[in-house]
């Protein structure tokens, strides 16, 4: 699959209609973590994922965000220090069975949220976090792998954060898991969108 290099600082990227994009998010659907089996996307073609990934709205270009790469044996030793800790959870059975979302994917990439103090609101520079975990969703999805976002307890937990070497003002936005899915997913339940949608209008 051919895909377009970064483009220039300063080029004209021409707003055009893309009808199979649309076709795309009409019928996205996150492939369950517990099914995902290799092949994952190999060094290269993870290279041009993160690429793609980072190409969301970041108001003053702060860059508040970056990756963790997990794959392989490293993988498999941060989920075994993670069932160390899986034991002062207040449901151990559930927060060591949560595990197997993040063991069986043959990879992970956490998506780490930063925050830079200054003009730009937090709350702007988290949000910009979570487009990046879209992004990399839909476009690993778009490659025909499949993938799912998720945090669960250890994206939360401080010494699981801190194994993952996060540092002062840094959050887990989530862990995006990359794989093959082996059978096409469901779908799932979704909004009634004209409930949920108002105009406002002056009083």
């Amino acid at each position: 699959m051919t895909v377009p290099a970064q483009p220039e600082f300063g080029a004209a990227l021409p707003i055009t209609p893309s009808p199979a994009t649309l076709d795309f998010l009409a019928l996205r659907r996150s492939a369950s973590p517990f099914e995902l089996t290799g092949p994952a996307p190999d060094e290269g073609t993870l290279e041009t994922l993160l690429r793609l990934a980072a190409r969301v709205p970041d108001h003053g270009k702060l860059f508040p965000w970056r990756f963790v790469i997990l794959e392989g044996e490293a993988k498999a030793a941060f989920a075994a220090r993670l069932e160390a800790l899986a034991a002062a959870q207040p449901d151990a059975a559930k927060a060591l069975a949560t595990l197997g979302k993040l063991k069986t994917p043959p990879l992970t990439v956490a998506v780490i949220s930063t925050f830079t103090p200054g003009k730009i609101p937090e709350w702007e520079q988290r949000l910009s976090a979570g487009a990046v975990c879209m992004n990399l969703l839909i476009a690993a999805q778009a490659m025909g792998f499949g993938a799912n976002w998720i945090t669960d307890w250890y994206a939360y937990d401080p010494q699981a954060t801190a194994l993952l070497g996060l540092g002062e003002r840094e959050e887990v936005a989530g862990y995006v898991h990359i794989g093959t899915a082996p059978t096409p997913p469901l779908e799932r339940v979704r909004p009634d969108v004209a409930a949920i949608t108002s105009r406002w209008s002056p009083a």
